[in-house]
């Protein structure tokens, strides 16, 4: 069959490059994709946002199952429009997807189910905001309530900051629409995890834990991104914490879904904290991470189409998903200024070398391909990922295939899987 995958980024291209080892796949496309892609998809030039581009294409060229890489089409609704015309699509329908799309209705519907999380209050009003913040402890966690591409999460040691924060977020606009309501959230300390999950509805089937490194700079300081890099498996989630968040958060999650009439299908994503008074839900993604589906893609054994039809067709109970016990690691390559502003258009070189590296696949995010040669084209260009039989090896692999590329201003951090590594020699 043809394979559509809606997207551009380093996750867009991992689940391409997935999707094209299944012998049952014909041909993948990606929209829009990007400058690097073309060796596992054929590119075409219409946005993620352009619904009615998608299904007029999905339509003309006979395609099989689309799937759905970022947030903002699964929020505008494109697994609703799909289906309306008779079209197979793995993604959350617009109502699940809101559990990505609004973090108060994230935090309301874990109230109502009991699942764990952080205490926060929601508010419209930035000087009632304000107001509340110069009454509470600190520090606090400000979040604007839409879709803000990772960024809209601000950690505040101060009431001064935190004040900041909501500036920018509702004052500033800084991030849109998202930030018509803003959540104000207790800090929680602990270690992240990221849990992601395929699920039919009714039956979910956890992939293996990754730990992303939001952080733009070495030692989880500066501001946050999308994602510097990230790692499978996670060891803060052993297999009784493994066990402890099905049970309390994966499967309650799904349940609390269907009960509110809106039934989940696709991946769920519980951003975790680790607390000392046990697991907490930071907030929900409605699809794989980026860049977590990198190291994960890479570690999965099984053949991928058979899964994602699975989960459309309400039969995942039946499905075999197999993974590698290898670990992988993904390091990202950033544009100077990046996640400021940024330039675009320079060349980047060393990619051929890069991917020649043991172990290693090099996911394009950022690129276009201009007069034959491959240009950065984002803030997040490249995701040098590597598996390897320890997390060390593949941490090595992937350092050592990031130090083949260069292209002027790049910065990545230095320190992915800084955590999995402690005490290691």
């Amino acid at each position: 069959m043809n394979v559509l995958v809606v997207g551009g980024g380093g996750r867009e291209h991992a689940l391409a490059w997935k999707l094209r080892q299944s012998p049952r796949v014909r041909e993948v496309f990606c929209a829009p994709g990007n400058g690097g892609m073309g060796g596992v998809a054929t590119c075409v030039p219409i946005d993620s946002g352009d619904l009615r581009g998608l299904l007029a294409f999905a339509r003309e060229r006979g395609i099989g199952l689309t799937v759905v890489g970022p947030e903002a089409p699964l929020s505008l609704g494109i697994v609703d429009l799909f289906e309306e015309h008779g079209l197979r699509v793995f993604g959350a329908s617009r109502a699940a997807a809101e559990l990505e799309g609004s973090k108060t209705f994230a935090k309301e519907l874990m109230r109502r189910h009991g699942i764990p999380t952080a205490a926060a209050r929601a508010f419209t009003d930035a000087g009632e905001a304000r107001a509340w913040i110069r009454s509470a402890g600190t520090p606090l966690v400000i979040k604007a309530d839409g879709l803000a591409a990772g960024k809209g999460v601000m950690i505040c040691r101060t009431g001064a900051e935190a004040e900041a924060a909501v500036e920018t977020i509702m004052d500033k606009r800084a991030f849109g629409s998202a930030g018509d309501r803003v959540l104000v959230e207790e800090f929680l300390e602990g270690e992240e995890a990221s849990f992601l999950a395929f699920t039919d509805g009714r039956t979910v089937v956890a992939m293996p834990a990754s730990q992303d490194h939001k952080a733009v700079f070495d030692g989880d300081l500066g501001p946050n991104t999308g994602g510097m890099g990230a790692y499978s498996p996670a060891p803060v989630v052993t297999p009784a914490l493994h066990a402890e968040v099905m049970r309390t958060v994966m499967e309650p999650t799904v349940r609390a879904m269907a009960a509110a009439g809106r039934p989940y299908r696709g991946v769920l994503y519980a951003g975790l904290m680790i607390t000392s008074d046990g697991i907490k839900v930071l907030e929900y993604n409605a699809r794989f991470g980026d860049p977590e589906a990198q190291p994960i893609v890479l570690r999965m054994k099984s053949d991928l189409l058979p899964v994602l039809e699975a989960c459309i067709d309400g039969r995942l109970d039946t499905a075999a998903v197999d993974w590698h016990d290898d670990a992988a690691v993904c390091v990202v390559l950033a544009s100077g200024g990046y996640p400021g502003a940024y330039p675009t258009g320079l060349p980047i070189s060393g990619l051929e070398e890069a991917g020649r590296e043991e172990g290693v696949v090099v996911f394009h995010a950022g690129t276009a391909e201009r007069d034959g040669r491959i240009v950065t084209a984002g803030g997040r260009v490249l995701g040098v990922t590597a598996r390897g039989a320890t997390i060390r090896e593949a941490v090595d692999r992937a350092y050592r295939g990031a130090a083949r590329i260069s292209f002027e201003g790049m910065h990545y951090r230095r320190d992915i899987g800084h955590r999995a590594l402690r005490g290691q020699p």
